[in-house]
């Protein structure tokens, strides 16, 4: 699977702290192995059927969609707690 980073995402990753921008690239790394990956802790977001959401770090999320063979990552943030 190829990953695609939003423009969002890009933007966002210039903001985080260095400690999520390397976990977030170790992460992407899990990701184009599989989703399943269990450091990933991939799993469908709420009641959306297409949005998926997976562990950066304890405090950091990031979201994607599964289009045709890409992963396509649409946000970056801080978990809400």
């Amino acid at each position: 699977m190829m990953i695609v980073l939003s423009d969002a995402v890009i933007e966002a990753l210039k903001d985080a702290p260095l400690p999520v921008q390397r976990a977030f690239r170790k992460q992407l790394r899990f990701l184009a192995q599989g989703l399943h990956h269990p450091s990933l802790r991939a799993q469908k977001y709420g009641g959306a059927s297409d949005l998926w959401q997976a562990r950066v770090t304890r405090d950091w999320r990031l979201y994607f969609r599964i289009v045709g063979d890409s992963y396509v990552i649409t946000a970056l943030i801080p978990h809400p707690k």
